[in-house]
């Protein structure tokens, strides 16, 4: 899916791109910009204020008011407001900071880019088609499925009690 998120939700931008999807993040705009933007492109406006989310829909702009306090909900909230897949495919990612695509590469290519220890315990390698950073499942992969492992257990929750 392709998103515009504001200021407030740059974390959720990232976790979007994880996911795959595209997102355009744009910390210091106006609404009226903003606006603009997603309805020139064709995109979701995703937004954490009341009064930018009634104007958008006032100009017939597809937008989503992102209500929770926590990454968890937030993504699971649109998990079930979409149907997003809650699951990172590096076939699809996208780099969070840039929104540029990511694509395999060599451990070979890269290894000047990495510490000298993480090239000895992982042999999987992608890096951004944009910006070049090199990523990898270190350490941090843990965490990043405790919080889509949340997201899910709370969109399944929901769907539940919706559906009795």
């Amino acid at each position: 899916m392709r998103f515009i998120a504001d200021g407030m939700l740059g974390k959720l931008t990232r976790w979007l791109r994880m996911l795959g999807h595209d997102v355009k993040y744009y910390n210091a705009t106006d609404d009226k910009d903003l606006i603009k933007a997603a309805k020139a492109e064709g995109r979701i406006l995703l937004t954490r204020d009341n009064i930018l989310y009634r104007r958008a829909l006032r100009e017939n702009v597809e937008a989503f008011l992102v209500r929770g306090e926590s990454e968890h909900e937030r993504l699971a909230e649109l998990a079930g407001e979409y149907n997003l897949k809650l699951e990172i495919d590096m076939a699809s990612s996208r780099c969070p900071k840039c929104n540029s695509k990511i694509i395999p590469v060599r451990k070979e290519a890269i290894i000047d880019l990495i510490p000298e220890t993480t090239s000895r315990f992982y042999n999987d390698f992608w890096r951004c088609s944009g910006c070049g950073k090199v990523y990898w499942r270190g350490s941090h992969w843990r965490r990043i499925e405790e919080t889509l492992n949340l997201a899910r257990n709370l969109t399944s929750k929901v769907r539940v009690e919706e559906n009795p």
